[in-house]
């Protein structure tokens, strides 16, 4: 007989480690330039623990998980409320690889791209069984997209996406081996930022093309109808199924973590098929192995440097800091210019190098390339010139921290 740990019990334990970690750093952390970079970073650990849930209560069922229960694959989280609709778990905007995490909740972007192709019309999927329409799927992904984004805008990449929290460690890597960061111009960093929309709308064209069998009725790339002669099936990873996947340097660290700590078979990532990106088992391909060593070297040398071109970042971005939403976005980060002196510690302090608390008088200043870390809120020395606010109610204030023994300068 196997002994399993109910999910009642890991839940509350879970949320006791959440509230006393919170209140211990809250506490014992002096020095006010660090308290909320420390809390963050505690916050990111947690956040990333809730997503992969999985390696809790046991991902695929592995043996060295098995006496903690199954796993929300199998359970598949967010099919109870949301019905058949969306079966392969919550949309929620940061990079989660869909295929490892157990279907906690998945990552928008993969959603955009599959329900597109291959499961626009085909009714079976990963496990699954959609009994809804790709438009219908689509409406609720971005739907959840633009509601998240209204509610909290882009406090995700900063405060609970993984990804975010794997830069964060090589920044801190960076500052323990004394090696300087390097920053962009203004006008290069401008264009990156630009650069996410345009890799967004490459993939979501490429998936059009791909489905557009299913679609219009006309098959642009030949071998795309699903269970054809050559065709793509729908179920199984092809070389074409979710094209930015392949490339997303989410995706392999996932499976690499995961395989390497056993609650992922070594096997689902092993095996080495020749192919237009030489895919790697069914989860990794040559591309986003290459991709993600490039993103690794360039987030030592620049801070967050995906987050500048990550593609979920500018949809959040779009959804929050554009009109108009940005008039109706809860969460924002506000400057009272009578109290600004100039200094430029804000703009130096940002680990994406926004810009717009430094360079515009006052008021709103959030932009797409916030990520609302509070960074520049923590690190500002003068009391209530910058906020972030929730709803009108300020959350974090920025305080004169010059006077505090406690700082190190």
């Amino acid at each position: 007989m196997v002994w399993e740990v109910p999910v009642s019990v890991v839940l509350p334990l879970y949320v006791l480690a959440a509230v006393v970690g919170i209140a211990l750093i809250l506490k014992l952390t002096k020095d006010r330039t660090r308290k909320i970079s420390n809390l963050r970073f505690y916050v990111q650990i947690l956040a990333v623990v809730v997503i992969f849930m999985g390696l809790i209560i046991g991902p695929f069922n592995q043996p060295f998980w098995a006496p903690l229960g199954v796993s929300p694959r199998d359970r598949l989280i967010g099919s109870d409320f949301l019905g058949n609709q969306m079966p392969d778990g919550i949309p929620f905007p940061v990079l989660a690889c869909y295929y490892p995490n157990g279907r906690t909740v998945t990552c928008p972007i993969w959603q955009l791209q599959a329900y597109i192709f291959p499961f626009w019309s085909y009714p079976r999927g990963y496990d699954v069984f959609y009994s809804t329409s790709g438009l219908e799927k689509l409406g609720v992904v971005v739907g959840s997209l633009i509601v998240a984004a209204l509610v909290f805008g882009r406090s995700y990449c900063g405060w609970l996406c993984p990804f975010g929290l794997f830069q964060d460690v090589l920044t801190r890597i960076r500052k323990a081996t004394r090696l300087k960061h390097r920053a962009f111009s203004d006008s290069t960093n401008k264009k990156l930022s630009q650069s996410r929309y345009v890799i967004i709308a490459t993939f979501i064209i490429l998936s059009v093309i791909f489905g557009s069998y299913y679609i219009f009725g006309t098959e642009l790339i030949p071998g795309t109808i699903a269970g054809g002669p050559g065709g793509t099936e729908p179920g199984i990873v092809s070389s074409i199924n979710e094209p930015f996947c392949l490339v997303c340097p989410m995706r392999p660290l996932c499976s690499l973590v995961e395989s390497g700590i056993g609650s992922m078979n070594f096997s689902y990532i092993s095996k080495i098929v020749y192919g237009p990106f030489w895919i790697i088992g069914g989860y990794i391909s040559s591309i986003n192995l290459t991709v993600l060593t490039i993103v690794i070297i360039l987030s030592l040398a620049y801070r967050r440097f995906w987050c500048r071109i990550c593609p979920l970042g500018a949809l959040t971005g779009l959804f929050s800091t554009f009109t108009p939403f940005k008039q109706i976005a809860l969460t924002k980060l506000e400057k009272d210019a009578q109290k600004c002196t100039k200094c430029g510690i804000c703009k130096r302090a940002c680990p994406t190098q926004a810009t717009d608390m430094y360079t515009k008088k006052g008021g709103d200043v959030t932009e797409s390339k916030c990520i609302l870390c509070a960074r520049c809120v923590e690190l500002c020395p003068y009391d209530d010139a910058l906020k972030i606010k929730f709803a009108g109610k300020p959350v974090v204030t920025s305080r004169n921290w010059l006077a505090d023994k406690n700082v190190k300068t």
